[in-house]
């Protein structure tokens, strides 16, 4: 599943791309989008913005119309120069935005909505989304907050939770957790405000870490492999994630995995710097 940066670079993409152009021609294969756009067309519209909020994208166009998308498992979003050769086959096209220069196409995208402003504010899912640990005015106090809200759930699963914090995916949470020694099993209301607040600190940076981007204003599409242990070896990119079995960079024990939650995604962690009991 794309995670917070990822939807994070690709607004940021899409909105160099995008912002400030004319919609030339709309094109999708969702029938709900095709009503809004034979009723109000999408073509001689401005983009006014692209931008990302946790796990979930925003394309706002002049004439108060919003489109929001979320990935979920295999959605992603490509953008083009005109006449550019698309990487995947049409048939996988759901909503392709042109422009003169551009056309910026979702892929297997599963949840599209247009929405007015008015619409979007009474959102369940988006207006719902906890403190989002990418933006810019992120407050790690409300962030601890809200997990404190869920004392019982385990912190592996409330990290997940979009609703209590926006933007981390499994592979920051198992990395988190790492970083804090934080079991990831261990309920919330068992953790100190020390714990948490490293929790949020290591999400705040690896993510940031990962959005990173020196190319200016130029049209770029991230490329590179996740990093959080600062190594600059590809195959030491990661503390735990996927490397279940294999010894723990920090003291060598074997590092376990196991489905986790009711969505049963996978956890890494240590034994021996994550212990069950801390102390």
């Amino acid at each position: 599943m794309p995670e917070g940066d990822t939807i994070f670079r690709a607004a940021r993409t899409l909105n160099r791309a995008l912002a400030g152009s004319i919609v030339t021609h709309f094109e999708t294969q969702l029938p709900q989008l095709s009503r809004v756009d034979h009723d109000s067309p999408l073509t001689g519209r401005t983009i006014e913005k692209v931008e990302a909020t946790g796990k979930w994208m925003r394309i706002v166009f002049s004439g108060d119309l919003i489109l929001i998308t979320h990935m979920l498992m295999s959605g992603s979003w490509h953008i083009y120069r005109a006449g550019e050769r698309w990487q995947r086959p049409r048939i996988q096209m759901r909503v392709a935005i042109h422009t003169k220069d551009f056309v910026a196409v979702a892929f297997q995208v599963p949840l599209a909505e247009f929405h007015t402003a008015a619409t979007l504010a009474r959102h369940r899912s988006v207006q719902s989304l906890g403190p989002d640990v990418l933006a810019a005015e992120f407050d790690p106090a409300a962030a601890i907050r809200q997990l404190q809200s869920r004392p019982e759930l385990e912190i592996g699963v409330a990290l997940l939770r979009q609703s209590l914090v926006a933007g981390i995916g499994n592979v920051f949470k198992s990395e988190v957790c790492f970083a804090s020694r934080v079991n990831p099993f261990r309920p919330v209301g068992t953790l100190t405000a020390n714990e948490l607040g490293s929790l949020m600190n290591h999400s705040r940076k690896f993510m940031l870490a990962n959005v990173t981007d020196d190319a200016g204003d130029g049209i770029v599409t991230y490329t590179g492999f996740r990093r959080t242990t600062g190594r600059t070896d590809p195959a030491d990119r990661l503390w735990v994630y996927q490397r279940a079995r294999e010894a723990c960079r920090r003291c060598g024990t074997a590092i376990l995995s196991r489905k986790q939650g009711e969505d049963a995604r996978t956890t890494f962690w240590c034994p021996q710097c994550q212990p069950e009991q801390p102390g």
